[in-house]
Protein backbone atom coordinates (compact mmCIF):
# COMPACT_ATOMS: atom_id res chain seq x y z
CA UNK A 1 0.00 0.00 0.00
CA UNK A 2 1.23 3.51 -0.78
CA UNK A 3 2.21 5.87 1.98
CA UNK A 4 -0.12 8.81 1.37
CA UNK A 5 2.13 11.87 1.77
CA UNK A 6 -0.30 14.75 1.41
CA UNK A 7 -3.47 15.70 3.28
CA UNK A 8 -5.77 17.63 0.92
CA UNK A 9 -6.94 20.92 2.40
CA UNK A 10 -10.61 21.81 2.79
CA UNK A 11 -11.54 18.24 1.87
CA UNK A 12 -15.08 18.52 3.29
CA UNK A 13 -15.74 21.76 1.44
CA UNK A 14 -14.40 20.31 -1.82
CA UNK A 15 -16.59 17.22 -1.45
CA UNK A 16 -19.68 19.33 -0.74
CA UNK A 17 -18.99 21.68 -3.67
CA UNK A 18 -18.85 18.91 -6.27
CA UNK A 19 -21.13 16.25 -4.72
CA UNK A 20 -24.16 17.00 -6.91
CA UNK A 21 -22.35 16.53 -10.22
CA UNK A 22 -23.89 13.41 -11.76
CA UNK A 23 -21.97 13.16 -15.02
CA UNK A 24 -19.49 14.86 -17.31
CA UNK A 25 -15.88 15.93 -16.75
CA UNK A 26 -14.27 17.38 -13.63
CA UNK A 27 -10.78 18.86 -13.99
CA UNK A 28 -8.30 18.80 -11.12
CA UNK A 29 -5.81 21.43 -12.28
CA UNK A 30 -3.35 20.78 -9.46
CA UNK A 31 -3.63 17.02 -8.96
CA UNK A 32 -0.55 16.66 -6.75
CA UNK A 33 -0.79 13.41 -4.84
CA UNK A 34 -4.45 12.86 -5.81
CA UNK A 35 -5.99 13.68 -2.46
CA UNK A 36 -8.76 15.81 -3.92
CA UNK A 37 -8.96 13.72 -7.09
CA UNK A 38 -9.58 10.46 -5.23
CA UNK A 39 -12.18 12.14 -3.02
CA UNK A 40 -14.08 13.51 -6.04
CA UNK A 41 -13.97 10.15 -7.83
CA UNK A 42 -15.25 8.31 -4.76
CA UNK A 43 -18.10 10.79 -4.25
CA UNK A 44 -19.11 11.15 -7.90
CA UNK A 45 -19.46 7.65 -9.33
CA UNK A 46 -20.22 8.57 -12.95
CA UNK A 47 -17.89 11.45 -13.70
CA UNK A 48 -14.62 11.41 -15.61
CA UNK A 49 -11.70 13.19 -13.97
CA UNK A 50 -8.83 14.85 -15.81
CA UNK A 51 -5.86 15.56 -13.57
CA UNK A 52 -3.05 17.99 -14.34
CA UNK A 53 0.36 18.29 -12.72
CA UNK A 54 3.82 19.45 -13.79
CA UNK A 55 5.71 17.31 -11.27
CA UNK A 56 6.53 13.84 -12.63
CA UNK A 57 6.98 12.45 -9.10
CA UNK A 58 3.41 13.47 -8.29
CA UNK A 59 2.12 12.03 -11.56
CA UNK A 60 3.81 8.68 -10.92
CA UNK A 61 2.38 8.52 -7.41
CA UNK A 62 -1.13 9.59 -8.46
CA UNK A 63 -1.24 7.15 -11.38
CA UNK A 64 -0.79 4.34 -8.88
CA UNK A 65 -3.14 5.83 -6.30
CA UNK A 66 -5.94 6.30 -8.83
CA UNK A 67 -5.55 2.81 -10.31
CA UNK A 68 -8.97 1.71 -8.93
CA UNK A 69 -10.58 4.50 -10.99
CA UNK A 70 -8.39 4.17 -14.08
CA UNK A 71 -11.33 3.81 -16.49
CA UNK A 72 -12.52 7.26 -15.41
CA UNK A 73 -9.17 9.05 -15.13
CA UNK A 74 -6.91 10.87 -17.57
CA UNK A 75 -3.68 12.52 -16.43
CA UNK A 76 -1.85 15.30 -18.26
CA UNK A 77 1.59 16.70 -17.52
CA UNK A 78 2.20 20.42 -17.85
CA UNK A 79 1.34 23.84 -16.49
CA UNK A 80 -2.34 24.00 -15.60
CA UNK A 81 -3.02 27.23 -17.48
CA UNK A 82 -1.89 25.62 -20.74
CA UNK A 83 -3.36 22.17 -20.09
CA UNK A 84 -6.76 23.56 -19.05
CA UNK A 85 -7.02 25.47 -22.31
CA UNK A 86 -6.16 22.29 -24.22
CA UNK A 87 -8.83 20.33 -22.33
CA UNK A 88 -11.46 22.99 -23.04
CA UNK A 89 -10.63 22.81 -26.75
CA UNK A 90 -10.86 18.99 -26.81
CA UNK A 91 -14.13 18.63 -24.89
CA UNK A 92 -17.68 19.82 -25.38
CA UNK A 93 -18.07 22.89 -23.16
CA UNK A 94 -21.43 21.57 -21.96
CA UNK A 95 -19.69 18.44 -20.69
CA UNK A 96 -17.24 20.29 -18.41
CA UNK A 97 -19.04 20.24 -15.07
CA UNK A 98 -16.36 21.14 -12.54
CA UNK A 99 -12.85 22.50 -12.11
CA UNK A 100 -10.69 22.57 -8.99
CA UNK A 101 -7.36 24.34 -8.55
CA UNK A 102 -5.40 24.12 -5.30
CA UNK A 103 -2.86 26.93 -5.78
CA UNK A 104 0.07 26.09 -3.57
CA UNK A 105 2.99 23.81 -2.82
CA UNK A 106 2.16 20.28 -1.69
CA UNK A 107 3.26 18.98 1.69
CA UNK A 108 5.63 16.52 0.05
CA UNK A 109 7.33 19.24 -1.96
CA UNK A 110 7.79 21.27 1.21
CA UNK A 111 9.07 18.33 3.19
CA UNK A 112 11.54 16.98 0.61
CA UNK A 113 14.73 18.85 1.46
CA UNK A 114 16.27 18.28 -1.95
CA UNK A 115 13.45 20.31 -3.56
CA UNK A 116 14.69 23.47 -1.86
CA UNK A 117 11.34 24.75 -0.60
CA UNK A 118 12.10 24.25 3.10
CA UNK A 119 14.12 26.55 5.33
CA UNK A 120 16.66 23.84 6.20
CA UNK A 121 17.18 22.57 2.66
CA UNK A 122 20.73 22.17 1.40
CA UNK A 123 19.61 23.15 -2.11
CA UNK A 124 18.16 26.39 -3.48
CA UNK A 125 15.62 25.22 -6.02
CA UNK A 126 11.86 25.76 -5.43
CA UNK A 127 10.82 24.54 -8.90
CA UNK A 128 7.46 22.77 -9.01
CA UNK A 129 8.66 21.24 -12.26
CA UNK A 130 12.28 20.15 -11.69
CA UNK A 131 12.72 19.84 -15.45
CA UNK A 132 12.56 23.58 -16.00
CA UNK A 133 15.86 25.48 -16.05
CA UNK A 134 14.99 28.52 -13.90
CA UNK A 135 15.36 28.02 -10.12
CA UNK A 136 15.51 29.97 -6.86
CA UNK A 137 19.30 30.02 -7.15
CA UNK A 138 18.94 32.09 -10.34
CA UNK A 139 16.69 34.59 -8.59
CA UNK A 140 18.79 34.90 -5.45
CA UNK A 141 22.18 35.07 -7.14
CA UNK A 142 21.51 36.97 -10.37
CA UNK A 143 18.64 39.41 -9.76
CA UNK A 144 19.55 43.05 -9.23
CA UNK A 145 18.79 44.90 -6.01
CA UNK A 146 15.74 46.50 -7.65
CA UNK A 147 14.43 43.19 -8.98
CA UNK A 148 14.72 41.53 -5.57
CA UNK A 149 12.99 44.49 -3.93
CA UNK A 150 10.16 44.20 -6.44
CA UNK A 151 9.38 40.56 -5.82
CA UNK A 152 9.72 40.89 -2.02
CA UNK A 153 7.37 43.87 -1.96
CA UNK A 154 4.88 42.66 -4.59
CA UNK A 155 4.79 38.95 -3.79
CA UNK A 156 5.69 38.92 -0.10
CA UNK A 157 4.25 42.32 0.87
CA UNK A 158 7.44 42.86 2.90
CA UNK A 159 7.85 46.44 4.11
CA UNK A 160 11.63 46.35 4.49
CA UNK A 161 12.16 44.70 1.12
CA UNK A 162 15.04 47.06 0.33
CA UNK A 163 17.02 46.05 3.43
CA UNK A 164 16.50 42.33 2.88
CA UNK A 165 17.48 42.60 -0.79
CA UNK A 166 20.62 44.49 0.21
CA UNK A 167 21.63 41.82 2.73
CA UNK A 168 21.18 39.08 0.14
CA UNK A 169 23.42 40.93 -2.30
CA UNK A 170 26.12 41.24 0.37
CA UNK A 171 25.95 37.52 1.20
CA UNK A 172 25.79 36.00 -2.24
CA UNK A 173 26.53 33.68 -3.83
CA UNK A 174 24.15 31.61 -1.74
CA UNK A 175 23.94 27.88 -2.42
CA UNK A 176 21.18 26.60 -0.14
CA UNK A 177 17.81 27.54 1.31
CA UNK A 178 19.42 27.10 4.72
CA UNK A 179 21.98 29.82 3.94
CA UNK A 180 19.28 32.12 2.58
CA UNK A 181 17.16 31.59 5.67
CA UNK A 182 20.07 32.52 7.93
CA UNK A 183 20.71 35.73 5.99
CA UNK A 184 17.05 36.78 6.06
CA UNK A 185 16.14 35.83 9.64
CA UNK A 186 17.55 38.91 11.46
CA UNK A 187 15.66 41.33 9.22
CA UNK A 188 12.34 39.56 8.76
CA UNK A 189 9.10 40.76 10.40
CA UNK A 190 8.78 39.72 14.03
CA UNK A 191 5.85 38.82 16.22
CA UNK A 192 4.18 36.43 13.77
CA UNK A 193 3.65 32.71 14.27
CA UNK A 194 5.32 31.87 10.98
CA UNK A 195 9.00 31.26 10.34
CA UNK A 196 10.80 34.61 9.84
CA UNK A 197 11.86 33.68 6.30
CA UNK A 198 8.38 32.60 5.18
CA UNK A 199 7.43 35.69 3.17
CA UNK A 200 10.83 35.91 1.48
CA UNK A 201 10.63 32.25 0.45
CA UNK A 202 7.04 32.76 -0.71
CA UNK A 203 8.04 35.67 -2.92
CA UNK A 204 10.93 33.77 -4.51
CA UNK A 205 8.79 30.67 -5.08
CA UNK A 206 6.09 32.75 -6.79
CA UNK A 207 8.70 34.31 -9.05
CA UNK A 208 10.37 30.99 -9.93
CA UNK A 209 7.09 29.29 -10.85
CA UNK A 210 5.24 32.35 -12.22
CA UNK A 211 2.39 31.40 -9.88
CA UNK A 212 0.31 34.55 -10.25
CA UNK A 213 0.74 34.49 -14.02
CA UNK A 214 -0.35 30.86 -14.05
CA UNK A 215 -3.45 31.69 -12.03
CA UNK A 216 -4.34 34.59 -14.33
CA UNK A 217 -3.76 32.33 -17.33
CA UNK A 218 -6.09 29.69 -15.92
CA UNK A 219 -8.82 32.25 -15.24
CA UNK A 220 -8.40 33.62 -18.77
CA UNK A 221 -8.75 30.10 -20.22
CA UNK A 222 -11.90 29.46 -18.15
CA UNK A 223 -13.44 32.73 -19.26
CA UNK A 224 -12.62 32.09 -22.92
CA UNK A 225 -14.10 28.57 -22.76
CA UNK A 226 -17.65 29.92 -22.28
CA UNK A 227 -18.66 27.09 -19.95
CA UNK A 228 -22.38 26.60 -19.50
CA UNK A 229 -22.87 24.57 -16.31
CA UNK A 230 -19.64 24.19 -14.38
CA UNK A 231 -18.57 24.82 -10.80
CA UNK A 232 -15.16 26.46 -10.42
CA UNK A 233 -13.44 26.08 -7.04
CA UNK A 234 -10.07 27.71 -6.40
CA UNK A 235 -8.09 27.28 -3.20
CA UNK A 236 -5.47 29.93 -2.46
CA UNK A 237 -3.00 30.38 0.37
CA UNK A 238 -2.19 34.07 0.44
CA UNK A 239 -3.93 37.37 -0.14
CA UNK A 240 -2.49 38.07 -3.59
CA UNK A 241 -3.99 34.90 -5.08
CA UNK A 242 -7.26 35.30 -3.20
CA UNK A 243 -7.62 38.87 -4.44
CA UNK A 244 -7.14 37.80 -8.06
CA UNK A 245 -9.78 35.08 -7.73
CA UNK A 246 -12.25 37.33 -5.90
CA UNK A 247 -11.98 40.08 -8.51
CA UNK A 248 -12.35 37.69 -11.44
CA UNK A 249 -15.39 35.96 -9.94
CA UNK A 250 -16.95 39.37 -9.31
CA UNK A 251 -16.37 40.32 -12.95
CA UNK A 252 -17.98 37.09 -14.16
CA UNK A 253 -21.08 37.70 -12.01
CA UNK A 254 -21.74 41.27 -13.23
CA UNK A 255 -24.81 41.59 -15.39
CA UNK A 256 -24.26 45.23 -16.29
CA UNK A 257 -20.84 46.07 -17.75
CA UNK A 258 -21.44 49.75 -18.41
CA UNK A 259 -18.96 52.28 -17.10
CA UNK A 260 -19.58 53.14 -13.45
CA UNK A 261 -20.08 56.78 -14.44
CA UNK A 262 -22.81 55.98 -16.99
CA UNK A 263 -26.14 57.67 -16.32
CA UNK A 264 -28.11 54.62 -17.46
CA UNK A 265 -27.48 51.06 -18.63
CA UNK A 266 -26.91 50.66 -22.36
CA UNK A 267 -25.20 47.25 -22.42
CA UNK A 268 -28.37 45.17 -22.17
CA UNK A 269 -27.75 44.14 -18.55
CA UNK A 270 -27.42 40.46 -19.47
CA UNK A 271 -23.70 39.79 -19.29
CA UNK A 272 -23.48 37.70 -16.11
CA UNK A 273 -21.80 34.36 -16.78
CA UNK A 274 -23.08 32.80 -13.58
CA UNK A 275 -23.05 33.47 -9.86
CA UNK A 276 -20.61 33.59 -6.98
CA UNK A 277 -21.42 30.78 -4.52
CA UNK A 278 -19.12 31.99 -1.75
CA UNK A 279 -19.76 35.50 -0.48
CA UNK A 280 -16.96 34.77 1.95
CA UNK A 281 -14.35 32.12 1.16
CA UNK A 282 -14.48 28.73 2.82
CA UNK A 283 -11.77 28.31 5.45
CA UNK A 284 -10.55 25.27 7.36
CA UNK A 285 -12.40 24.40 10.53
CA UNK A 286 -10.58 24.08 13.83
CA UNK A 287 -10.34 20.28 13.71
CA UNK A 288 -8.76 20.37 10.25
CA UNK A 289 -6.23 23.00 11.30
CA UNK A 290 -5.33 20.84 14.29
CA UNK A 291 -4.84 17.85 11.97
CA UNK A 292 -3.08 19.81 9.21
CA UNK A 293 -1.51 23.12 10.28
CA UNK A 294 -0.87 24.16 6.68
CA UNK A 295 -4.62 24.40 6.10
CA UNK A 296 -4.92 27.43 8.38
CA UNK A 297 -4.21 29.89 5.56
CA UNK A 298 -6.28 28.13 2.88
CA UNK A 299 -9.27 29.91 1.38
CA UNK A 300 -11.61 28.49 -1.25
CA UNK A 301 -13.89 30.54 -3.46
CA UNK A 302 -16.53 28.97 -5.71
CA UNK A 303 -18.21 30.26 -8.85
CA UNK A 304 -20.96 28.51 -10.80
CA UNK A 305 -21.38 29.07 -14.53
CA UNK A 306 -24.91 29.05 -15.91
CA UNK A 307 -27.96 31.06 -14.92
Amino acid sequence: MQNIPHIPVLYREVETTFKDIQEGVVIDCTMGYAGHSSLILQTNKNIKLIGIDQDQTAIDFSTQRLEPFKERVEIKKGRFSEMAQEIFEQNDKDNIRGLLADIGVSSLQLDEKERGFGFESESLDMRMDPGRPFSAADVVNSYSQQELERIFFDYGEIRNAKRIASEILKARPLHSAKELSAVVRPFAPRGKKIHPATLVFQAIRIEVNNELGELEGLLDAIEKAELTQAKIAIISFHSLEDRIVKQRFKKWSKSCICDDQAMRCTCGNNHALGKVITRKPYEAKADEVKENARSRSAKMRVFEFGL
